[in-house]
């Protein structure tokens, strides 16, 4: 059974146990944004400028009237090119392990499901998560990582490994681009079932050979997500 299997279970079983990721109403929509190279008109000039990136995405959470975009999970993405966080070794990572939520900075960011602090850090290279937390939650004998990537560096002073996290309180917002690893501000969401004895960081993009591997260990963030209907399809 696969990671995604193993927690879908859990949530058919516990369906109140799941609290926000974010503040939605219900009558908000997502729009989901396409960052492949199927999405022509999202071109390397804008990718390779955060401000215009930032610009970019502003305008189509506007044209959409959304307050939040989505997407991502196992997305093949080319955005990724020309950064070396992705391009070190012969084949580069471009399939996105987690779900991007893109809104403003500031953006409150919540905890799901009841747990503790495994870990945090400063993941401060280009184009990394920057201030990233990770959780660790027991779902009835199933232990599960949530990680948010992007974050402000304010959220990670005064935390301790081991600190109790209750669901939906309050524990981070999403950082500005000087601070969250030059990205347009967003949150990335992942679920592991493994750390791998990794610590406040966890790969957020493999390569595609590496795919069926990493979906053993890697959840659908949808399933703790649970966007409201109906989504936007944007560009």
């Amino acid at each position: 059974m696969d990671a995604s299997a193993r927690l879908k279970a859990y949530v058919q079983a516990n369906p109140g146990a799941i609290g926000k990721v974010i503040d939605l109403e219900a009558t908000d929509r997502l729009l989901t944004l396409d960052l492949t190279a199927a999405n022509t008109e999202l071109n390397a000039g804008i990718v390779s400028d955060t401000a215009k990136f930032s610009v970019w995405i502003d305008q189509q959470l506007s044209k959409a009237n959304c307050r939040y975009g989505i997407g991502g999970f196992m997305e093949n993405r080319t955005i990724y090119a020309g950064i070396p966080l992705f391009e070190r070794e012969a084949e580069p990572r471009r399939l996105h392990l987690g779900v991007d939520i893109w809104g403003d900075a500031d953006t409150p960011v919540y905890a799901p499901l009841d747990g503790t602090v495994h870990s945090f850090n400063d993941n401060a290279n280009l184009g990394d998560y920057g201030p990233t937390i990770i959780l660790q939650h027991n779902l009835d004998g199933l232990t599960l990582y949530s990680l948010y990537g992007h974050l402000s560096r304010r959220n990670l002073v005064g935390l301790s490994i081991g600190q109790p996290i209750k669901r939906d309180e309050l524990i981070a917002d999403l950082g500005s681009a000087d601070e969250n690893g030059n990205w347009p501000p967003h949150l990335h969401f992942q679920l592991m079932l493994d750390m791998e004895g990794m610590s406040g960081d966890y790969p957020g993009a493999c390569r595609y050979s590496e795919k069926e591997k990493y979906l053993k260990n890697i959840a659908d963030p949808g399933l703790i997500l649970n966007p409201p209907e109906p989504s936007v399809q944007g560009s």
